[in-house]
């Protein structure tokens, strides 16, 4: 599913590639979502189409905003989140790319969660707000 939506260049090709319930549901994590976190900031490294980098950037922040699904923690992970965390502090330049270029709502929201720099995040929300003015 990565794969597709990685490679598609119309919203079309994107039909079908659908993480939802692989990664989360409603917003309780399994396992697969501490490695999946690489490979979404992997495929926001690229060029990418609207719909795949818009469709990363949610699933990314559903990922970071999660916890631990019930049947992860009764197998005792319960540092699920924590771990995605770690993983998406990997690639907060791809954020902060993110925030200034692509969705800037979703990328602050992530970065509010992961990074510790909260006047980073300050000065990062500023140049989204900035842009977005001009923009509108």
């Amino acid at each position: 599913m990565f794969q597709r939506l990685a490679e598609a260049e119309i919203p079309e090709e994107t039909f079908g590639a659908d993480l939802e319930g692989h990664l989360e549901v409603q917003g309780e994590l399994f396992e697969v979502a501490v490695p999946s976190v690489s490979v979404i900031l992997a495929a926001l490294a690229d060029p990418l189409c609207d719909t795949s980098r818009n469709y990363l950037m949610s699933v990314l922040w559903r990922v970071v905003l999660g916890e631990s699904h019930p049947s992860e923690v009764t197998r005792g992970r319960t540092h699920l989140a924590q771990e995605c965390h770690l993983r998406a502090r990997e690639g907060l330049p791809l954020i902060f790319r993110e925030a200034l270029t692509g969705d800037s709502e979703t990328a602050i929201e992530i970065l509010e969660s992961v990074d510790l720099d909260d006047k980073r995040v300050d000065y990062y929300r500023r140049l989204a707000q900035n842009r977005k003015r001009k923009k509108g």
